[in-house]
């Protein structure tokens, strides 16, 4: 390595430290109703020991029974308000729609008669074809006094 640099080597010796049994606190006492035994429970620890007991029912706490955070008139109001919003969105909708159908069946009534119209118009202005009705051909025809002879 380096000529003029010897390694030390610093020993460091660790003790283990003893860990101390632990305390043992006697369990409480459940008070059980007469006639009813409690289920026995066997727990197997990690280093092999097999613990035995009752098993307890932990008490569970009683509900908080005091006024709401929040009050149902408050609740009902906000309810309602979204309830509105949600109505106007929907009226405007409905209001759009039934302008556009409107203008879409005026549009279609306005093609209507102007087809209608030029159908007409080429039926009158037509003069071919036969028109229906008796015709009667006069070729030579006197008028004497207001009176007809043929």
């Amino acid at each position: 390595m380096y000529p003029d640099h010897t390694p030390q080597r610093a020993v460091e010796v660790h003790q283990p430290t003893p860990i101390p049994p632990p305390v043992v606190h006697p369990a409480p006492v459940v008070p059980v109703q007469p006639g009813t035994v409690p289920a026995v429970a066997s727990i197997v620890l990690p280093d092999g020991r097999v613990v035995t007991g009752y098993a307890i029912d932990h008490p569970q706490p009683q509900p908080v029974t005091g006024p709401p955070a929040v009050s149902h008139a408050a609740v009902n109001v906000a309810l309602g308000g979204v309830g509105f919003l949600a109505v106007c969105g929907g009226l405007l909708l409905l209001t759009s729609f039934i302008a556009a159908l409107t203008a879409f069946i005026g549009q279609l009534i306005i093609l209507a008669a102007v087809i209608f119209g030029g159908w007409i118009a080429v039926q009158v202005l037509s003069g071919s074809g036969d028109r229906g009705g008796t015709t009667v051909k006069i070729r030579r025809a006197t008028f004497k006094r207001n009176h007809f002879h043929g």
